[in-house]
């Protein structure tokens, strides 16, 4: 991580670390590195999730890319992915992302794409983290016709972009009936016009009446016990949520259980194996991957390339040696052929089109890749020098090694700090929940004393 770029961009509380003047100095250093590399005026695309800060930040981006020189295609609200797929459908040298995703409302953050959709480089990160912290001061403000532009262009690109996602499947989902939590985020703005174009699906949609602070409130991919206890009741086939930039995307079957990135990533790679369209036999998955999951592919025939912590890293493996799936167990599934980020409503119609291909219920389809007893305990950190402290703490190491010798065999412990926000996390799997909390517990109290 740099000084100001975590592992999915910039992030912050709104006007307690992240603010108008930085991004004010972040448009006009993004606009400045991207003009010298193309040797020419930049264009950016811009969009943003529902949250009540997105356009403040908004205004300020758009000052400083304008301020630099660089033409703005102001997308409005749309999913992550759809900034991503409109920048390189519109030939754009980059695109930015005003989100923090599944994080509370006060937080924000900044992403940027390249232009062919894909998360900036470290190396232009960097450039753009010199000239916010060092040099924004020095970066010559563009006058006359050499000022930027803005267009508004937010109608057609989402439309262009629902046609896109329809395109991605051939079946018409008939007879199937689904829930749909958009989180009161990005997703508001599309996924009711995108399952509405299966004239045969039969679609109900939850939370999708955003005010700016109820993004992620209770509701959504993190939140999915009253998704599922409606989907139960009320007899649908499955539920599907997505999180605050509908990155995501995690569901729930006939019966209520949650069904998990690795679940599907399980369900979709067998099938596409079957088919012919996973090269290499080998889905892309992190080190937070259940042991269930390890188990599934072994006994399929998949291979299993894990990676660190965060999609960026499984789409660089997947781009570096051609694979098609990957994906991480909190809902990020990248559908290569499709998408350069991982797209929740791609997702959604992808395990919606095996489910009724299947013609069995959910719960047969996605149950199958077993799932070991999990705990996952966040732990409160002052930052990250605390972070990098706690991670060469030799005590640390040392009770880590103990509780792993302790499971023999049977489960596994990973310690980390957050790419995005100021937690230390500690994730243990055992074969029982009881034996996986005690030492996610032991070991949370140990990282909180030290």
């Amino acid at each position: 991580m740099g000084k100001l770029f975590g592992t999915d961009g910039i992030r912050g509380v709104v006007n307690a670390g992240l603010d108008a003047d930085l991004a004010y100095k972040v448009g006009l250093a993004a606009a400045t590195v991207l003009a010298k590399d193309k040797g020419g005026k930049p264009l950016v695309t811009i969009g943003k999730d529902t949250r009540i800060s997105g356009d403040l930040l908004k205004g300020s981006l758009i000052s400083g890319l304008c301020t630099a020189g660089a033409d703005v295609l102001d997308l409005g609200t749309l999913p992550t992915p759809g900034v991503a797929w409109v920048t390189v459908d519109e030939e754009a040298d980059a695109g930015i992302v005003i989100s923090a995703s599944h994080n509370p409302f006060e937080h924000n953050g900044i992403k940027i794409f390249n232009g062919k959709g894909f998360k900036l480089s470290d190396e232009l990160e960097e450039k753009i983290e010199d000239i916010v912290l060092f040099g924004s001061n020095n970066v010559p403000m563009k006058t006359g016709a050499d000022i930027g532009k803005v267009s508004y262009t937010a109608p057609k690109a989402s439309e262009d972009y629902i046609d896109h996602l329809e395109s991605t499947i051939d079946s018409t989902l008939g007879g199937l009936r689904i829930l749909v939590d958009c989180a009161n985020g990005a997703a508001s703005a599309t996924a009711a016009r995108l399952f509405d174009r299966f004239s045969k699906l039969r679609t109900d949609v939850i939370n999708a009446d955003p005010d700016g602070v109820n993004i992620n409130d209770r509701c959504g991919s993190t939140n999915m016990d009253a998704l599922a206890a409606m989907v139960k009741a009320g007899g649908y086939n499955i539920g599907i949520a997505f999180d605050g930039d509908a990155d995501r995307c995690l569901a729930v079957d006939e019966q209520g259980s949650l069904i998990d990135g690795d679940q599907i990533m399980a369900a979709c790679g067998l099938d596409m194996k079957c088919k012919g369209q996973l090269p290499g036999d080998t889905v892309v998955a992190t080190v937070m991957s259940n042991l269930g999951f390890h188990l599934y592919t072994k006994e399929h025939g998949i291979k299993l390339e894990c990676t660190d912590v965060g999609d960026r890293n499984v789409l660089e493996r997947m781009v570096e040696r051609g694979y098609r799936l990957g994906g991480e167990q909190s809902g990020h599934m990248i559908f290569l052929e499709h998408a350069t980020t991982g797209d929740g409503q791609l997702t959604a119609l992808k395990l919606l089109a095996l489910l009724k291909e299947s013609g069995k219920k959910a719960s047969e389809v996605f149950s199958v890749c077993p799932r070991y007893p999990q705990v996952l305990i966040n732990i409160p950190v002052a930052g990250n020098d605390v972070k990098k402290a706690a991670m060469a703490s030799p005590l640390l190491a040392q009770a880590v090694q103990r509780e792993e010798e302790a499971l023999s065999g049977e489960g596994r412990v990973l310690v980390r700090p957050s790419g995005t926000e100021a937690l230390m996390r500690v994730m243990v799997e055992a074969k029982t929940q009881e034996k996986a909390q005690e030492t996610a517990q032991r070991l949370a109290d140990l990282i909180s004393n030290l």
